[in-house]
């Protein structure tokens, strides 16, 4: 079936994920307005191509749009016509200041803080989560440079979100490699002995509480409930009750991490197609390759990156 999906069965999922693989708002906010004015997508399975699906866009199939983005600028115009068409959606907001040598390409603090206020003001702060995710600990970005970096972020932004996530590191294998490459030297495990870490946690939520943010945690393994952080659900059917009084399949979602607490979504997104050359990030294995993918989309095309080009 690789090729192409228009005809056969449509698959239909309560929630999608746009997405957990790659910045949609940012890079494809075209591609994905077309998709739902066409009123379904292509989805190749990233661990076997000769599956592909059609999955339905549909308002009367999706129940919720669940967004994750570092710039969602380029689909704020576009909410207008999710709204018309019934659509309801929140956000996941990834807002982490740290030095270009990790995030190369991602806009600058300033610039973020302006668009933050913008979506926050355009869909109201109870639906976008701001992420404070992943933790990255260096020599130079120690527990000092994480509590002094979070309590600027949410002394700017504390008032434009409904809830905080924060999560550490995982060190899948492409990772570790590029961030060797990169020549970043990682505190490899996240102490809970360690007084100064202890000293990073208590912060984090402190200055959370001053802005009445919910703190939860993301697929950690550790648990800092010891510190008032429950573990999260990205995916959230008790949050999505909360938002839009919308029931959703409250079951986790098995293809996720063990500590993951996400109900079951489709994601719209593929690997290796991120622009925002993030040296940390588990879904791209190097900025050219995602480069290059990104110059053979077509934002009219079904799929996200037409099979013979995967």
């Amino acid at each position: 079936m690789v090729g192409g999906c228009d005809h056969g069965y449509l698959g239909r999922y309560e929630i999608i994920s746009a997405s957990r693989r790659t910045d949609i708002p940012a890079f494809y906010s075209r591609w994905f307005t077309n998709s739902i004015k066409r009123g379904y997508f292509c989805f190749i399975n990233p661990f076997n191509r000769k599956q592909v699906q059609k999955i339905s866009l549909r308002p009367e199939d999706v129940k919720v749009i669940v967004f994750w983005t570092r710039n969602p600028s380029p689909l704020i115009p576009h909410l207008d016509e999710l709204d018309r068409a019934g659509y309801r959606y929140y956000f996941h907001y990834t807002v982490l200041n740290y030095p270009r040598s990790l995030d190369r390409f991602v806009p600058s603090l300033e610039r973020t803080v302006e668009v933050f206020r913008r979506l926050s003001d355009r869909i109201g702060k109870e639906r976008i989560i701001l992420r404070y995710d992943p933790i990255i600990l260096t020599d130079e970005m120690d527990a000092e440079f994480h509590m002094k970096n979070f309590e600027k972020i949410i002394t700017k932004l504390g008032d434009y979100a409904g809830r905080v996530v924060i999560s550490f590191l995982d060190l899948y294998r492409k990772t570790k490699k590029n961030l060797g490459k990169a020549g970043v030297k990682l505190v490899e495990k996240f102490d809970l002995n360690d007084p100064s870490m202890s000293k990073m946690m208590e912060t984090i939520v402190d200055v959370s509480k001053s802005k009445n943010l919910e703190i939860v945690s993301c697929a950690t393994e550790t648990n800092l409930e010891v510190f008032g952080i429950k573990r999260g659900k990205c995916i959230d059917d008790e949050l999505i009750w909360r938002l839009f009084k919308i029931k959703v399949n409250s079951k986790k979602d098995e293809n996720q991490r063990k500590f993951c607490g996400c109900v079951k979504s489709k994601d719209v997104g593929m690997y290796d197609t991120c622009l925002h050359g993030c040296v940390y990030c588990y879904a791209v294995s190097s900025h050219e390759r995602a480069l290059r993918n990104y110059r053979k989309h077509d934002p009219n095309s079904p799929f996200l990156l037409n099979p013979e080009f995967t």
